[in-house]
């Protein structure tokens, strides 16, 4: 998803870690608008973290036929109680306002199109988890094939 991106980070030493995912699953929805909104995250990610900071993606099968996508980065955490105004247009957080604050209200409004939903989780000290969770084309495919005897 994230291979044709044109996604680059600033100089600094960072790590991008990112989990084996089945390539089975297969998403019922737009895969351009998710792939915008995963690299935007993952631009995101890069770019409120401190240097030499790892950023992991990770993705896979939740109950109730869903992706689940997740971004976790090393930005600091966020203040209490400001998680949701991260998705409000026009809104920036950080020290660098190099661009709108429309990405993540962009994201959040092509992710819930789909029929998903784009959240945050604060680690405070640490940094921000992002959630996409999407529905699948095919629900319970690992449950199935598990299920099934070899």
């Amino acid at each position: 998803m994230v291979r044709n991106s044109g996604l680059s980070c600033p100089a600094g030493g960072y790590t991008l870690e990112v989990s084996s995912v089945d390539d089975r699953l297969e998403l019922d929805t737009d895969r351009l608008i998710v792939a915008a909104a995963v690299t935007n995250l993952l631009r995101n990610a890069f770019k409120f973290s401190r240097a030499g900071s790892t950023i992991s993606l990770r993705a896979r099968e939740v109950p109730n036929a869903m992706l689940r996508i997740e971004i976790e980065d090393e930005c600091g955490g966020l203040p209490p109680g400001k998680g949701e105004d991260l998705f409000l247009p026009y809104v920036q957080k950080g020290a660098d306002r190099s661009g709108m604050g429309l990405g993540l209200a962009i994201s959040r409004d092509g992710i819930r199109a789909g029929g998903g939903e784009l959240t945050v989780r604060d680690l405070p000290g640490k940094g921000c988890v992002f959630t996409v969770e999407l529905p699948l084309a095919r629900p319970n495919t690992l449950a199935e094939d598990a299920a099934s005897p070899s």
